[in-house]
């Protein structure tokens, strides 16, 4: 039946309250279905279902959807007897109620695309559900009688149930709000939110830069408080307290712009994860039923709002990796009951904001990934040759599921086998200057850890310096501050330990544990920074605390994304930039990749990347390299004529002079032509490659190979050959 011209503006508010509606109900049902309920529980699942339920009767009749309207009447129907006697719902009637609920969001969604004079009628689809729905005695557990003919059942279908005035007017009044605001919104362009993020961004660093200015004005009144200056200087330095005080209000008042702008931006841009997380609930029971499964899914954080375009990405990323768990990892019922598990496979997924850092984790605790198995499948389908295969540790073959092709199946079902999933979520994932990891242990579960930057957002962020090199670590992963001192230390032979709050917690030198120099126990009075990620928590030892302060974290280029130690980088008010530390590397206890090598050995990084810069820079100091820097290769000629270096590392693709003309330059004059020098490029084309090398250049990386962490064993390799023929 048509819907009256008159409501049809009204119905697709309906049918967006309707999803909503929906959706709760359809996670009570899951929640019903699940074992161990108490009585007490199950009452308060089965009130709200049947208040959901009836809402949506009296929603639907009350714009003369009357079909709907019969839909949700046989859904209360069947829910009637289970709720009165308050027993467990039988699984075959949730497949019941579910597929009445997929019928009616079906049905709705075309009445709201105008299409509803064009349904069928809806008398075969209800006698259908009647049909399917085991007879009411039989629901609630007791012996069924004999049941009555079809037609009869589903007789009563046919009349459309009178309107519940009550319960309609509370639908119809959302309903009519929900079309008045959308008359009177703001149709804005992706672009045009993403300029005025910029905007924030760019009045965010206008406050640093005003925090600046005020350190330097106490630095100008600390210089005329001498004694000397006192009296000459009085007038000088009130005015200085004036000015002082006018630009902290006016600081302040930025910070308050700022705050208000980008929490008004995230209101209109981003919804809540639970949008795309929650459905995926019902996905994951239907799935494991398929397959003779049982599995739940647990969602922690839910409420995190995020940019809705990323959202609509992660969806898809989240199927596929949901869709592997249930058909990889979760074992079969009485497999699990074998192994000493419950029967019912646990999943959960976790997300978390951390300023403009998302991240989203997805565990379970079925089979574990077999490295065995991935490694021999993989050479099976051609991905790495045998030799390939033996040199690589575990890590590397966990990886190996990401690769385009890799399928552990041998036959093709409707769920895998195709090779076709975690490489289409890494490619995703990717896309959005994102990172995504996999731990696993045979027989314990796996665990997929996402990481995406977001476009809006700041992170509070503490800077920390290690000799004389500055890093930053989320505030969010820092529990508190201590200072070291004889009575709260544990030292032993082989490791340190702090007395925090009644536990010992490891205690890292960061200078260690950036390669920076050997490890030691911290000194009396060291600052200790308590960092926590994942479940662990480690003290870290930090030569000074230099403060705190809200900055955007920017992903690292995709050549260095790899490399573990770091989560992002910032920009500084002047410029400088400050490498963000990832938090759950902090609190690993691998130990640091050194390199016995005398310190004396020196190293000139030749880059216009600040990024790449660091992180050679970074990577060769973690070897035991004093490291000098040169944005470019005139800069680099500057450094030559009052350094000696051992060794250079110079980027093949740069502005005004790229790596092979200061080669040519380099093996031209005495001093400098038995450097030996390394290209590093973004290009890692046979022919970038062929023409670095007979430029002159005694190695070539691409810029992954550095960022998989080749770059200090070919530096070595490249300097043993030179000696060697030296």
């Amino acid at each position: 039946m048509p819907v009256d011209p008159m409501l049809q503006s009204l119905v697709a508010g309906f049918s967006s309250e309707a999803q909503e509606v929906c959706q709760k109900v359809t996670l009570d049902l899951l929640e019903l279905e699940r074992e161990g309920i108490d009585n007490e529980a199950l009452s308060k699942v089965y009130t709200r279902l049947a208040r959901h339920l009836h809402t949506l009767k009296g929603s639907a009749a009350s714009l003369g959807l009357q079909d709907l309207s019969a839909i949700a009447h046989k859904l209360e129907d069947a829910l009637a007897p289970l709720r009165k006697d308050i027993i467990p719902m039988p699984r075959s009637m949730v497949d019941l109620l579910l597929h009445g609920l997929d019928l009616f969001l079906l049905r709705a969604q075309a009445h709201a695309d105008g299409r509803g004079d064009a349904l069928p009628d809806p008398t075969d689809a209800l006698a259908q559900l009647v049909a399917e729905a085991p007879p009411p005695e039989a629901a609630a557990g007791m012996t069924a009688p004999e049941p009555e003919p079809a037609p009869a059942k589903a007789a009563p279908a046919k009349a459309a149930p009178a309107p519940a005035p009550a319960a309609a007017a509370p639908a119809l009044s959302l309903a009519a709000d929900d079309s008045e605001s959308l008359d009177a919104g703001w149709r804005v362009a992706a672009h045009q939110v993403t300029a005025l993020m910029r905007e924030v961004e760019r009045l965010r660093e206008f406050r640093m830069r005003l925090e600046d200015r005020l350190r330097d004005i106490s630095k100008a009144v600390e210089l005329l408080a001498v004694r000397e200056l006192m009296a000459p200087t009085a007038r000088a330095r009130a005015v200085l307290a004036a000015v002082t005080a006018g630009v902290r209000s006016d600081g302040h008042e930025a910070t308050d712009i700022v705050d208000s702008l980008e929490e008004g931006l995230k209101s209109i841009t981003t919804r809540p994860v639970r949008t795309i997380l929650e459905p995926l609930q019902r996905m994951v029971r239907d799935l494991s039923r398929q397959l003779g499964k049982q599995a739940r899914l647990s969602v922690v954080g839910a409420e995190v709002s995020l940019d809705r375009r990323l959202l609509e990405k992660l969806k898809g990323a989240m199927v596929h990796l949901l869709r592997n768990a249930v058909d990889h990892g979760i074992e079969m019922p009485d497999e699990r009951e074998r192994a000493g598990k419950h029967h019912e496979g646990a999943l959960t997924l976790r997300v978390e904001q951390q300023g403009n850092i998302f991240m989203m984790e997805l565990s379970d605790d079925g089979r574990g990934i077999d490295v065995h198995v991935v490694r021999a499948s993989a050479e099976r389908k051609g991905l790495i040759t045998a030799d390939e295969g033996a040199r690589m540790h575990e890590a590397q073959i966990r990886d190996l599921i990401f690769r385009p092709g890799f399928s552990t199946r041998v036959d093709v079902t409707d769920t895998s086998g195709r090779g076709v999933g975690l490489d289409a979520v890494r490619s995703a994932v990717e896309s959005m200057q994102g990172r995504i990891e996999v731990v696993s242990t045979k027989g314990s579960g796996t665990r997929f850890m996402l990481t995406v930057p977001v476009e809006l957002g700041s992170s509070p962020v503490l800077t920390v310096r290690a000799i004389d090199t500055a890093v930053g670590l989320p505030m969010l992963a820092v529990e508190s501050t201590q200072l070291a001192s004889q009575e709260n230390l544990r030292i032993g032979r082989m490791r340190t330990q702090l007395d925090y709050n009644g536990q010992l917690v490891p205690v890292v030198d960061l200078g260690a544990r950036l390669g920076l120099r050997a490890s030691a126990p911290p000194s009396e009075g060291q600052p200790l920074i308590i960092v926590q990620s994942g479940g662990k928590r480690m003290a870290l030892a930090v030569d000074a605390v230099v403060g705190d302060r809200d900055l955007v974290i920017r992903p690292l280029p995709a050549e260095v994304r790899d490399v573990p130690a770091y989560q992002g980088a910032a920009i500084l008010s002047r410029g400088e930039l400050l490498l963000i530390l990832r938090p759950g590397w902090v609190v690993s206890e691998s130990a640091p990749q050194t390199v016995a090598m005398p310190q004396s050995r020196r190293a000139l990084v030749v880059d216009d990347s600040l990024t790449a810069r660091a992180l050679h820079r970074a990577m060769l100091e973690a070897g035991g390299f004093t490291v000098h820097l040169a944005a470019s290769g005139a800069r680099a000629m500057e450094r030559l004529q009052t350094e000696t270096y051992d060794v250079i590392i110079c980027d093949l693709e740069m502005e005004e002079m790229n790596g092979t003309e200061l080669i040519a330059k380099l093996r031209v004059q005495p001093d400098t032509k038995d450097i030996p020098v390394i290209l590093v490029s973004a290009n890692d084309s046979a022919g970038a490659r062929a023409r670095g090398l007979s430029a002159g250049a005694d190695g070539f990386l691409s810029k992954r190979e550095c960022a998989a962490g080749r770059l200090l064993a070919e530096v070595l390799d490249v300097m043993s050959r030179r000696g060697a023929r030296a």
